[in-house]
Protein backbone atom coordinates (compact mmCIF):
# COMPACT_ATOMS: atom_id res chain seq x y z
CA UNK A 1 0.00 0.00 0.00
CA UNK A 2 1.28 3.33 -0.90
CA UNK A 3 -0.17 6.94 -0.33
CA UNK A 4 0.19 8.98 -3.25
CA UNK A 5 -1.62 11.82 -2.17
CA UNK A 6 0.74 14.45 -1.35
CA UNK A 7 1.49 17.84 -1.91
CA UNK A 8 4.04 19.56 0.14
CA UNK A 9 2.89 22.67 1.72
CA UNK A 10 5.74 24.55 2.16
CA UNK A 11 5.04 28.38 3.01
CA UNK A 12 6.77 30.60 4.96
CA UNK A 13 4.68 32.31 7.31
CA UNK A 14 6.27 35.31 6.82
CA UNK A 15 5.01 35.16 3.31
CA UNK A 16 1.80 33.16 3.24
CA UNK A 17 0.25 34.78 6.71
CA UNK A 18 -0.22 38.44 6.14
CA UNK A 19 -1.87 40.36 3.69
CA UNK A 20 0.77 41.53 0.78
CA UNK A 21 0.80 43.95 -2.07
CA UNK A 22 1.10 42.78 -5.75
CA UNK A 23 4.58 42.00 -6.73
CA UNK A 24 5.44 42.98 -10.03
CA UNK A 25 7.02 40.11 -11.96
CA UNK A 26 10.94 39.75 -12.17
CA UNK A 27 12.26 40.99 -15.90
CA UNK A 28 13.80 38.08 -17.34
CA UNK A 29 17.04 39.72 -17.76
CA UNK A 30 17.53 40.08 -13.96
CA UNK A 31 16.87 36.68 -13.37
CA UNK A 32 20.32 34.88 -12.27
CA UNK A 33 21.40 31.22 -12.35
CA UNK A 34 20.54 29.85 -8.75
CA UNK A 35 23.38 29.03 -6.09
CA UNK A 36 21.07 28.60 -3.75
CA UNK A 37 20.72 24.47 -1.81
CA UNK A 38 17.75 22.92 -2.73
CA UNK A 39 16.18 19.61 0.10
CA UNK A 40 14.39 17.28 -1.76
CA UNK A 41 11.71 15.15 0.29
CA UNK A 42 11.91 11.36 -0.40
CA UNK A 43 8.46 9.91 0.55
CA UNK A 44 9.93 6.39 0.55
CA UNK A 45 7.73 3.44 0.48
CA UNK A 46 5.16 2.97 2.38
CA UNK A 47 5.82 0.86 5.70
CA UNK A 48 9.58 0.76 5.09
CA UNK A 49 10.87 3.21 6.87
CA UNK A 50 13.14 4.47 4.54
CA UNK A 51 11.97 8.02 3.76
CA UNK A 52 14.80 10.52 3.47
CA UNK A 53 16.07 13.91 2.80
CA UNK A 54 18.35 14.85 -0.08
CA UNK A 55 20.59 18.16 -0.39
CA UNK A 56 21.05 19.57 -3.82
CA UNK A 57 23.68 21.95 -4.98
CA UNK A 58 23.02 23.44 -8.41
CA UNK A 59 26.43 25.48 -7.89
CA UNK A 60 28.34 22.16 -7.67
CA UNK A 61 26.19 20.12 -8.93
CA UNK A 62 26.17 17.72 -6.13
CA UNK A 63 23.50 15.53 -4.14
CA UNK A 64 24.13 14.47 -0.49
CA UNK A 65 21.81 11.32 -0.17
CA UNK A 66 20.16 10.74 3.16
CA UNK A 67 20.84 14.33 4.60
CA UNK A 68 18.99 13.71 8.30
CA UNK A 69 20.83 10.38 8.57
CA UNK A 70 24.08 11.73 7.92
CA UNK A 71 23.69 15.24 10.71
CA UNK A 72 22.08 13.28 13.41
CA UNK A 73 24.71 10.32 13.75
CA UNK A 74 22.90 7.77 11.31
CA UNK A 75 19.45 8.50 13.08
CA UNK A 76 16.75 6.98 10.45
CA UNK A 77 14.21 9.84 9.35
CA UNK A 78 10.92 7.67 9.81
CA UNK A 79 8.15 6.03 7.64
CA UNK A 80 6.91 8.61 4.38
CA UNK A 81 8.32 11.88 4.51
CA UNK A 82 5.20 13.98 3.61
CA UNK A 83 6.25 17.53 3.92
CA UNK A 84 8.97 20.16 5.15
CA UNK A 85 7.78 23.51 6.19
CA UNK A 86 10.82 26.18 7.26
CA UNK A 87 9.61 28.46 10.20
CA UNK A 88 11.80 30.83 12.36
CA UNK A 89 15.36 28.96 11.97
CA UNK A 90 13.82 25.56 11.91
CA UNK A 91 12.45 22.67 9.65
CA UNK A 92 9.33 21.17 10.50
CA UNK A 93 9.52 17.38 8.81
CA UNK A 94 6.17 15.36 8.82
CA UNK A 95 6.11 12.14 8.94
CA UNK A 96 3.13 10.56 7.90
CA UNK A 97 3.25 6.94 9.23
CA UNK A 98 5.92 7.59 11.84
CA UNK A 99 2.65 9.66 13.04
CA UNK A 100 5.31 12.51 14.22
CA UNK A 101 6.95 16.21 13.09
CA UNK A 102 10.68 16.16 13.36
CA UNK A 103 11.94 19.48 14.18
CA UNK A 104 15.72 19.92 13.31
CA UNK A 105 17.61 23.54 13.24
CA UNK A 106 17.75 25.34 9.48
CA UNK A 107 21.81 25.83 10.07
CA UNK A 108 22.89 22.44 10.14
CA UNK A 109 19.66 20.26 10.34
CA UNK A 110 20.80 18.49 13.81
CA UNK A 111 16.99 17.19 15.44
CA UNK A 112 15.76 19.48 18.43
CA UNK A 113 12.62 18.50 18.92
CA UNK A 114 9.84 15.39 18.38
CA UNK A 115 6.26 16.69 18.11
CA UNK A 116 3.71 13.66 18.58
CA UNK A 117 0.24 12.51 19.00
CA UNK A 118 -0.93 12.66 15.43
CA UNK A 119 -2.62 10.06 13.83
CA UNK A 120 -1.59 10.37 9.98
CA UNK A 121 -0.26 14.10 9.58
CA UNK A 122 0.09 15.93 6.17
CA UNK A 123 0.94 19.42 6.40
CA UNK A 124 2.23 22.06 8.76
CA UNK A 125 1.29 25.77 8.75
CA UNK A 126 2.27 27.99 11.27
CA UNK A 127 -0.81 30.99 11.88
CA UNK A 128 0.80 32.76 14.18
CA UNK A 129 4.33 33.70 16.18
CA UNK A 130 4.30 30.10 17.97
CA UNK A 131 0.76 28.16 16.73
CA UNK A 132 0.59 26.08 13.66
CA UNK A 133 -1.93 24.20 12.48
CA UNK A 134 -1.54 20.40 11.30
CA UNK A 135 -3.27 18.47 8.45
CA UNK A 136 -4.25 14.90 9.08
CA UNK A 137 -5.51 12.28 6.36
CA UNK A 138 -7.13 10.25 8.87
CA UNK A 139 -7.97 12.07 11.84
CA UNK A 140 -11.32 14.35 11.85
CA UNK A 141 -9.94 17.12 13.04
CA UNK A 142 -7.14 19.61 12.25
CA UNK A 143 -4.26 19.87 15.29
CA UNK A 144 -3.54 22.96 16.95
CA UNK A 145 0.46 23.11 17.64
CA UNK A 146 2.39 25.46 20.14
CA UNK A 147 5.96 25.51 17.92
CA UNK A 148 7.40 26.54 21.54
CA UNK A 149 6.62 24.01 23.71
CA UNK A 150 6.34 21.73 20.47
CA UNK A 151 2.99 19.47 21.87
CA UNK A 152 -0.57 19.83 20.35
CA UNK A 153 -2.42 21.80 22.65
CA UNK A 154 -6.13 21.86 20.85
CA UNK A 155 -7.83 20.05 17.95
CA UNK A 156 -10.26 21.55 15.39
CA UNK A 157 -12.97 19.59 14.25
CA UNK A 158 -12.83 18.71 10.29
CA UNK A 159 -13.38 15.81 7.99
CA UNK A 160 -10.74 13.66 7.75
CA UNK A 161 -8.64 13.98 4.30
CA UNK A 162 -7.35 17.71 5.06
CA UNK A 163 -4.16 18.58 3.64
CA UNK A 164 -2.51 21.59 1.95
CA UNK A 165 -3.01 25.32 3.51
CA UNK A 166 -2.82 28.99 3.69
CA UNK A 167 -3.21 31.94 5.83
CA UNK A 168 -3.69 35.51 4.82
CA UNK A 169 -6.00 38.27 7.21
CA UNK A 170 -5.89 35.48 9.97
CA UNK A 171 -7.99 33.29 7.88
CA UNK A 172 -6.72 29.63 7.16
CA UNK A 173 -7.93 27.96 4.05
CA UNK A 174 -8.07 24.29 4.29
CA UNK A 175 -7.92 21.96 1.47
CA UNK A 176 -9.69 18.15 1.46
CA UNK A 177 -9.37 15.47 -0.70
CA UNK A 178 -12.43 13.92 0.23
CA UNK A 179 -15.24 16.87 0.86
CA UNK A 180 -16.38 19.27 -2.01
CA UNK A 181 -15.45 22.28 0.18
CA UNK A 182 -12.32 24.52 0.94
CA UNK A 183 -12.70 24.96 4.62
CA UNK A 184 -12.10 28.57 6.72
CA UNK A 185 -11.13 28.62 9.48
CA UNK A 186 -10.33 31.70 12.06
CA UNK A 187 -6.70 31.53 13.40
CA UNK A 188 -7.33 33.40 16.50
CA UNK A 189 -10.10 31.82 17.57
CA UNK A 190 -9.50 28.42 16.03
CA UNK A 191 -12.79 27.83 14.85
CA UNK A 192 -13.77 27.37 11.51
CA UNK A 193 -16.31 29.63 9.91
CA UNK A 194 -17.05 29.05 6.39
CA UNK A 195 -16.54 26.40 3.47
CA UNK A 196 -16.15 27.16 -0.16
CA UNK A 197 -17.37 25.12 -2.82
CA UNK A 198 -14.32 24.01 -5.09
CA UNK A 199 -15.13 20.07 -6.07
CA UNK A 200 -13.86 16.82 -4.78
CA UNK A 201 -10.50 16.31 -4.36
CA UNK A 202 -8.58 19.20 -3.30
CA UNK A 203 -5.05 18.62 -2.20
CA UNK A 204 -3.33 21.75 -3.40
CA UNK A 205 -3.78 25.60 -2.67
CA UNK A 206 -1.75 28.30 -3.14
CA UNK A 207 -2.13 32.15 -2.59
CA UNK A 208 -1.06 34.78 -6.05
CA UNK A 209 0.15 38.33 -5.92
CA UNK A 210 -3.62 39.33 -5.56
CA UNK A 211 -3.64 37.94 -2.43
CA UNK A 212 -5.70 35.91 -4.35
CA UNK A 213 -6.68 31.67 -3.38
CA UNK A 214 -6.04 29.10 -6.46
CA UNK A 215 -7.05 25.97 -5.48
CA UNK A 216 -6.67 22.73 -7.58
CA UNK A 217 -9.33 19.52 -6.82
CA UNK A 218 -8.61 16.32 -9.02
CA UNK A 219 -12.38 15.68 -9.13
CA UNK A 220 -13.89 11.47 -8.84
CA UNK A 221 -13.87 9.62 -11.97
CA UNK A 222 -16.57 7.58 -9.21
CA UNK A 223 -19.32 10.47 -9.38
CA UNK A 224 -18.88 11.93 -12.90
CA UNK A 225 -16.72 15.10 -11.40
CA UNK A 226 -14.28 16.99 -13.13
CA UNK A 227 -11.31 18.28 -11.87
CA UNK A 228 -11.33 21.41 -11.62
CA UNK A 229 -8.99 25.29 -10.89
CA UNK A 230 -10.89 27.80 -8.42
CA UNK A 231 -9.92 31.24 -7.90
CA UNK A 232 -10.92 32.45 -4.68
CA UNK A 233 -11.20 35.76 -3.11
CA UNK A 234 -10.60 35.56 0.62
CA UNK A 235 -12.61 38.46 1.53
CA UNK A 236 -15.52 37.89 0.19
CA UNK A 237 -15.04 34.39 0.21
CA UNK A 238 -16.60 33.68 -3.88
CA UNK A 239 -14.92 31.32 -5.75
CA UNK A 240 -14.59 34.42 -8.76
CA UNK A 241 -13.17 32.16 -11.45
CA UNK A 242 -13.32 28.03 -12.00
CA UNK A 243 -11.58 26.31 -14.95
CA UNK A 244 -12.75 23.31 -15.49
CA UNK A 245 -10.53 20.08 -16.99
CA UNK A 246 -11.22 17.57 -19.60
CA UNK A 247 -12.14 14.20 -18.46
CA UNK A 248 -9.82 11.60 -17.81
CA UNK A 249 -7.42 14.41 -16.53
CA UNK A 250 -6.00 14.20 -13.47
CA UNK A 251 -4.53 17.94 -12.00
CA UNK A 252 -2.54 17.81 -8.86
CA UNK A 253 0.44 19.35 -7.21
CA UNK A 254 -0.50 23.04 -8.34
CA UNK A 255 2.53 25.47 -6.96
CA UNK A 256 3.33 28.91 -8.13
CA UNK A 257 6.60 30.99 -8.73
CA UNK A 258 8.25 33.40 -6.42
CA UNK A 259 6.27 36.28 -8.12
CA UNK A 260 3.62 34.50 -7.50
CA UNK A 261 2.29 35.66 -10.94
CA UNK A 262 2.36 32.03 -12.87
CA UNK A 263 0.81 28.73 -11.81
CA UNK A 264 2.04 25.42 -12.28
CA UNK A 265 0.90 21.70 -11.54
CA UNK A 266 1.27 18.15 -13.03
CA UNK A 267 -1.18 16.58 -15.27
CA UNK A 268 0.90 13.73 -17.27
CA UNK A 269 2.52 16.68 -17.91
CA UNK A 270 4.07 20.23 -16.29
CA UNK A 271 1.72 22.87 -17.17
CA UNK A 272 1.88 26.99 -16.59
CA UNK A 273 -0.27 28.86 -16.33
CA UNK A 274 -0.68 32.79 -15.75
CA UNK A 275 -3.21 33.56 -12.88
CA UNK A 276 -5.08 36.59 -15.37
CA UNK A 277 -5.75 33.78 -17.96
CA UNK A 278 -9.55 33.05 -18.39
CA UNK A 279 -8.29 29.38 -19.40
CA UNK A 280 -6.56 26.97 -18.83
CA UNK A 281 -3.72 25.73 -21.28
CA UNK A 282 -4.16 23.80 -24.60
CA UNK A 283 -1.07 21.73 -23.50
CA UNK A 284 1.79 20.98 -21.55
CA UNK A 285 4.98 23.03 -20.99
CA UNK A 286 6.97 20.12 -20.09
CA UNK A 287 5.76 16.61 -21.94
CA UNK A 288 5.87 13.41 -19.16
CA UNK A 289 6.10 10.66 -22.02
CA UNK A 290 6.76 7.65 -20.00
CA UNK A 291 8.21 9.15 -17.40
CA UNK A 292 5.81 9.50 -13.79
CA UNK A 293 6.12 12.52 -12.79
CA UNK A 294 5.49 12.92 -9.33
CA UNK A 295 6.92 16.30 -7.20
CA UNK A 296 6.96 19.71 -8.32
CA UNK A 297 8.61 22.90 -7.26
CA UNK A 298 10.07 26.68 -9.01
CA UNK A 299 13.30 28.13 -7.80
CA UNK A 300 12.63 31.12 -6.38
CA UNK A 301 16.30 32.76 -7.91
CA UNK A 302 16.05 31.65 -12.24
CA UNK A 303 12.40 30.26 -12.21
CA UNK A 304 13.62 26.95 -13.05
CA UNK A 305 10.98 24.19 -12.75
CA UNK A 306 12.18 20.93 -10.64
CA UNK A 307 9.95 18.09 -11.50
CA UNK A 308 10.91 14.25 -9.99
CA UNK A 309 10.20 11.30 -11.84
CA UNK A 310 9.19 8.27 -9.38
CA UNK A 311 10.23 6.23 -12.34
CA UNK A 312 8.56 2.57 -10.45
CA UNK A 313 7.91 4.08 -6.86
CA UNK A 314 11.04 1.55 -5.84
CA UNK A 315 14.04 2.38 -7.05
CA UNK A 316 15.16 6.73 -6.77
CA UNK A 317 13.50 9.12 -8.53
CA UNK A 318 14.87 11.71 -10.72
CA UNK A 319 15.08 15.46 -10.35
CA UNK A 320 14.70 16.96 -14.07
CA UNK A 321 15.43 20.48 -13.80
CA UNK A 322 13.89 22.74 -16.72
CA UNK A 323 14.74 26.46 -17.78
CA UNK A 324 11.49 28.68 -16.89
CA UNK A 325 10.82 28.01 -20.48
CA UNK A 326 10.73 24.46 -20.54
CA UNK A 327 14.09 23.79 -22.03
CA UNK A 328 15.81 20.53 -20.30
CA UNK A 329 19.27 21.73 -18.16
CA UNK A 330 20.34 18.39 -16.45
CA UNK A 331 19.42 15.67 -13.54
CA UNK A 332 20.53 13.91 -11.16
CA UNK A 333 19.28 11.16 -8.45
CA UNK A 334 17.78 11.65 -5.19
CA UNK A 335 15.72 9.00 -2.82
CA UNK A 336 12.84 7.37 -2.92
CA UNK A 337 9.68 8.89 -4.14
CA UNK A 338 10.19 12.39 -4.13
CA UNK A 339 7.69 14.35 -3.47
CA UNK A 340 8.82 18.04 -3.09
CA UNK A 341 11.57 20.83 -3.18
CA UNK A 342 12.21 23.29 -0.19
CA UNK A 343 14.85 26.21 -1.51
CA UNK A 344 17.62 27.49 0.76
Amino acid sequence: MRIYLSLIPLFLFAISCKKDKPVDPIPSQEIQASNRTVLIINEGNYGWGNASISLYDPHSNTVTYDYFKKQNGNANLGDVCQSVTKYNGSYYLVLNNSNKIIVVNASDFAKKNTITGFNSPRNLLPVSANKAYVTDLYANSIQVVDLNLNIITGNIACMKGTEEMVCTNNKAFITNIHSNYCYVINTISNEMTDSILVGKGASSIVLDKYSKIWVLSKGSSAISQLGSLNCINPHTLVNEKKLTFKPGENPWRLTINKTRDTLYYLNTGVYQLPVNHTSLPLGPLIVQGSKLFYGLGINPDDHSIYVSDAIDYVQKSKVEIYSVNGAFMKSFNAGIISNGFVFE
